[in-house]
């Protein structure tokens, strides 16, 4: 899908941390933040095209490849956390979104992520070649 020039895709969300979300001692557990920061790529990638009923209609789907977490403190049962993401590269056959999570109260950046992915047809599993913008620039051009 192509991305008009010039333009950075940015998206945010946000989740309060639930019970399921924590461990025994109270704390965001490592797969709660993958599911949130799924969510915020999820809706990213409607904005590059890629929204659930064209994905459906199409079977062309933005599948992760690549997943580099850090995670810097911790999130607890109650918190209001922010996932920021944004477009950060976008290649001949993959792209990479990146991901901030930040509890908006004081402002604590809680993890930092970047995802690789990869569009597939399905149900072949048949990568496919990622578009340039009409004037052959990547959606990442400032």
């Amino acid at each position: 899908m192509a991305e008009p020039d010039g333009i950075r895709p940015e998206e945010r969300t946000q989740d309060e941390v639930m019970f399921y979300d924590t461990d025994a001692g109270g704390v965001v557990h490592n797969l709660a933040y993958l599911r949130m920061i799924e969510r915020c790529r999820t809706r990213l990638a409607g904005q590059l095209g890629f929204d659930l009923r064209s994905m459906a209609q199409t079977q062309v789907y933005p599948v992760v490849v690549r997943t580099e977490i850090d995670y810097r403190r911790p999130g607890r049962l109650g918190d209001l956390l922010e996932t920021r993401g944004w477009l950060d590269d976008w290649g001949r056959v993959r792209f990479w979104c990146a991901f901030e999570m930040r509890r908006p109260e004081d402002g604590a950046l809680l993890i930092t992520c970047r995802q690789q992915l990869a569009l597939v047809q399905m149900p072949e599993g048949k990568p496919l070649r990622l578009e340039r913008s009409p004037g052959g620039s990547s959606p990442c051009d400032p």
